[in-house]
C-alpha cells in the first residue's frame, strides 16, 4: 500500500511541476490558462494528419492524392489486382470531372509499349523515352536507397530516371538505369568554386553512356521562381560533397541562372551543352509563368536557328521541393494551362514536330497520360507516384528529414527500412502496370497510337456539370499562326511583348 501512495505522490508531484510551469510561461496562452490539460490538445494536433488521413478523408476526396489514387499505386506496385467493383465513387456529375471518349471501333492494345524518339535536327545521339518515367528528384531531398531502388526500376523496366537539380551520385549509378541529367541554377555536379557552370566537369559526366538526356531546369511546379533549397538536416558531409556546397547549412540555390539572361543566351547555352554532351538530346524545364517571356524564347528560336530537342512542362501542382506556402498555392500555371499553351506556342512557330514536349505535374494513372499526350505532350513523368511506389505514405514531410518511410530523408535507421531489391521490383511494376493501363485506353478510343490522341477525345465537365471536349475547352493555334498577319487577340499582346534579347 505504502508503495502505491508513494507512486501517487510522485506522479501528483510530476502534475504540479508541469502546472507550475504551465502557468509561469508565457509563450502559450492556451497552458496559462489551462495546465496540464492543454496539453492534450497540441498532441492531438500534433498527430491531426494522420488522423485526417486514416479515419476522416474520404476516399476519393484527399490531398494531394486522393486515397483511390494511393492505392492504384500501391496495387501496382506490389503486382495485386488493381481493378474494382461496384461502380465508381467519384461524381460524374461534379465540375471538373474528367472522362474519355471511347470508340465503338475500339482497337488492340501494341503487344510492346511504344516509344518517343527525342532529338531534334542538332542532336546526334537521338534518345527513345517511355511514355512514362521518374522526374525529377534529386539525392539529397530523396535517400540513398531511395535513389537505388528508383534507378534499378528503370533499369529493370527500361524507363528514364530524371537525376534532379542535385547532381550524379554514386547511388543513380550504380544500377545503371537510364539518367536524364538535370541541371538547375546551382550547377550541382558541374559547379566551379565559385558556383558557375565548369564546362570541363559537365563535359566528363555528360558523356557517360548512361546518360541519355540533359535538361536545363528554369523552374519548377514547387517554387517557380525559386531555387532550389536544401534544409541543413539532409545536407550531409556525402550530399555536400556531390554537390560542392557547405555541410550541415541549408543551401539555396539562385533564383535565376548565372550563365545567361536573355533568350538568345539560354538557346546558346542549351546548345553549348548539347555539345559538350557529344549530341545527346538537350532541352529545359520550367513551369509557365508570363506568356511573353516563353514567346520570347520562341522568337529566339527563330532568330538563332538553336532549338532544344526537348521542354519539359512543369505543372505548378508542386511535388516534393520544399516551398513557402504562398509560392506552392498561388504561383505558376497549373500543368494543363502551360502544357496547352508550350504546345500552342510552338505550334503557332511552327517548330512543334521538331521539339519534343514532357508534361510534369500530378502523374499518377493512366488516364494522367492519355489525357496529358492529349494536350500535346509526347512523354510523361512522375515523381511522388513513384515515391508511393517504393513506400511513401504521403506523410507530407518531405523538407524535414522525418520522412517516416525512410524515403525522403538523410536519416540511416529511417532509411534502412527500404530494401532495395523489393523497391525496385515495385518501381518496374508500377510503371510497367501505368503505362499498360494507358494503352488500353488509347485502344479503347479508337487510336492504334498515343500519337493519335487529340483535344476532343476527353471531356471535362463544366461548372454547371455539363461535359466539353479539351478541344473546346482550350484555344487552339494553327501552324505557323504567329508567323501570319492573322494572329488571334487572345495572343496578339503577349507575341508583341515578346523579346529575343530580354525576359
Amino acid at each position: 500500500m505504502s508503495k502505491k501512495w508513494g507512486f501517487l505522490g510522485v506522479a501528483a508531484a510530476g502534475v504540479g511541476l508541469v502546472a507550475a510551469s504551465d502557468l509561469m510561461q508565457k509563450k502559450h496562452s492556451i497552458l496559462r490558462i489551462y495546465p496540464v490539460l492543454g496539453h492534450a490538445r497540441y498532441s492531438l494536433e500534433k498527430i491531426r494528419p494522420e488522423l485526417q488521413q486514416y479515419f476522416i478523408e474520404r476516399n476519393w476526396d484527399g490531398r494531394p492524392f486522393s486515397r483511390n489514387t494511393r492505392s492504384l499505386i500501391y496495387s501496382r506496385a506490389k503486382g495485386e489486382i488493381d481493378t474494382t467493383a461496384f461502380g465508381t465513387e467519384e461524381d460524374v456529375y461534379a465540375p471538373h470531372h474528367r472522362s474519355l471518349v471511347h470508340s465503338l471501333k475500339p482497337k488492340e492494345p501494341p503487344a510492346v509499349p511504344p516509344k518517343v524518339r527525342v532529338g531534334g535536327p542538332q542532336c546526334t545521339q537521338p534518345y527513345d523515352i517511355s511514355l512514362l518515367n521518374i522526374s525529377a528528384m534529386s539525392f539529397g531531398s530523396l535517400s540513398a536507397r531511395a535513389i537505388e531502388s528508383l534507378n534499378k526500376g528503370a533499369k529493370l523496366g527500361d524507363f528514364a530516371h530524371d537525376s534532379g537539380e542535385g547532381g550524379i551520385s554514386d547511388y543513380h549509378r550504380k544500377h545503371g538505369g537510364d539518367l536524364i541529367w538535370e541541371i538547375g541554377t546551382g550547377y550541382f555536379g558541374a559547379r566551379t568554386p565559385e558556383g558557375g557552370f565548369d564546362d570541363e566537369v559537365f563535359a566528363s559526366k555528360a558523356v557517360d553512356p548512361q546518360v541519355k538526356m540533359v535538361s536545363l531546369k528554369l523552374s519548377q511546379g514547387a517554387k517557380p521562381g525559386l531555387g532550389g533549397e536544401l534544409p541543413a538536416s539532409k545536407t550531409t558531409p556525402e550530399v555536400a560533397e556531390i554537390r560542392g556546397i557547405p555541410v550541415g547549412k541549408t543551401f539555396i540555390s539562385p533564383g535565376a541562372h548565372s550563365e545567361f539572361d536573355t533568350p538568345e543566351g539560354l538557346l546558346r547555352f542549351i546548345d553549348k551543352m548539347r555539345t559538350l554532351s557529344g549530341g545527346k538530346p538537350t532541352g529545359f524545364k520550367l513551369c509557365v509563368g508570363s506568356r511573353s517571356e516563353f514567346l520570347s524564347i520562341c522568337k529566339a528560336m527563330l532568330n538563332t536557328g538553336l532549338l532544344p530537342d526537348f521542354i519539359i512542362v512543369d505543372g505548378s501542382e508542386g511535388g516534393t521541393g520544399a516551398a513557402p506556402k504562398e509560392f506552392n498555392d498561388h504561383v505558376g500555371l497549373p500543368l494543363s494551362e502551360g502544357l496547352t499553351f508550350v504546345h500552342n506556342a510552338l505550334v503557332g512557330v511552327g517548330l512543334r514536330d521538331q521539339i519534343r514536349i514532357g508534361a510534369s505535374g500530378k502523374i499518377a494513372t493512366g488516364n494522367d497520360i492519355v489525357r496529358r499526350i492529349a494536350m500535346g505532350a509526347d512523354f510523361t513523368l512522375a515523381a511522388r507516384a513513384m515515391m508511393m511506389s517504393i513506400g511513401c505514405i504521403q506523410a507530407q514531410q518531405c523538407h524535414l528529414g522525418t520522412c517516416p518511410a525512410g524515403v525522403a530523408t538523410q536519416n540511416a535507421w529511417r532509411q534502412r527500412g527500404i530494401d532495395v531489391e523489393d523497391k525496385a521490383q515495385r518501381t518496374m511494376r508500377y510503371q510497367q502496370a501505368t503505362v499498360a493501363a494507358a494503352l488500353k485506353l488509347i485502344a479503347v478510343m479508337g487510336c492504334e497510337h498515343p500519337s493519335e490522341l487529340r483535344p476532343e477525345m476527353v471531356r471535362c465537365n463544366q461548372g454547371d456539370g455539363k461535359p466539353v471536349t479539351y478541344r473546346d475547352r482550350f484555344e487552339w493555334l494553327r501552324s505557323g499562326e504567329l508567323l501570319s498577319d492573322d494572329i488571334r487577340p487572345s495572343w496578339q499582346a503577349d507575341w508583341e511583348a515578346a523579346s529575343t534579347t530580354k525576359f
